[in-house]
């Protein structure tokens, strides 16, 4: 998953990229401020992707720990477990964390999607 919002994210700085320069470029006005409208939506996006990868990868750790603690208190006499139920609970909090911004950030992604060009 975190491949997935990696790949989105890179997409998001492509074309922000591509639009800045654009912008820069034109004389238009009205291109400029729909430029700027959309870059402010691309920044917004970019933050939830950002956010995204943090919880994911918070997640990923919390999981590790968990592991780590479950063995260890396996092959030891070292009880964890109240521990490791803590951070797995943490872990699954952060996974949801993680998928209610990858929600948001691809529904801001089709919102934004307006199509000027009716083929008929």
């Amino acid at each position: 998953m975190i491949g997935a919002v990696a790949g989105r994210l890179a997409r998001i700085i492509d074309r922000a990229r591509k639009l800045e320069d654009a912008a820069l470029q034109s004389k238009d006005e009205a291109f400029i401020q729909r430029a700027s409208a959309e870059l402010d939506e691309l920044r917004i996006r970019g933050r939830l992707c950002n956010g995204c990868i943090g919880l994911l990868t918070s997640c990923a750790i919390l999981i590790g720990i968990t592991i780590i603690l479950l063995f260890v208190g396996e092959t030891t006499s070292l009880d964890g477990s109240k521990i490791a139920v803590g951070t797995f609970l943490l872990g699954v909090c952060m996974f949801l964390g993680a998928l209610i911004f990858f929600l948001r950030e691809t529904l801001l992604a089709t919102r934004v999607l307006d199509v000027h060009v009716r083929v008929k």
